[in-house]
């Protein structure tokens, strides 16, 4: 299970904001903001909760399980020569 942590943690790695986390997944900053605000794992709704890691894994993140070492987060290798668009640099001009 993903806990809050981890998503902060992830959210870091990837130097977003709550802001570019909810145009990512498609929940609300309020609602990640509230999330947030507390520890263990991710409260809420099932379907919020996995829109919240399908948007961080679909940005490079692996959730790493407990493992008697503690949960962690941590990015995938950049691939190749073209490592393609963050969602938070996609615009209208290069959405396609």
């Amino acid at each position: 299970m993903v806990t809050v942590r981890q998503v902060k943690a992830a959210r870091a790695m990837l130097g977003w904001s709550q802001d570019q986390l909810a145009a990512a997944s498609g929940i609300s900053k309020p609602t990640i903001a509230r999330l947030e605000t507390s520890d263990g794992e991710i409260g809420g709704y099932t379907g919020t909760r996995d829109k919240l890691i399908a948007a961080l894994e679909a940005a490079g993140v692996i959730f790493i399980a407990e493992n008697g070492e503690g949960p962690g987060v941590r990015l995938r290798k950049q691939r190749g020569g073209d490592a393609g668009l963050r969602p938070d640099h996609v615009t209208s001009e290069n959405d396609g």
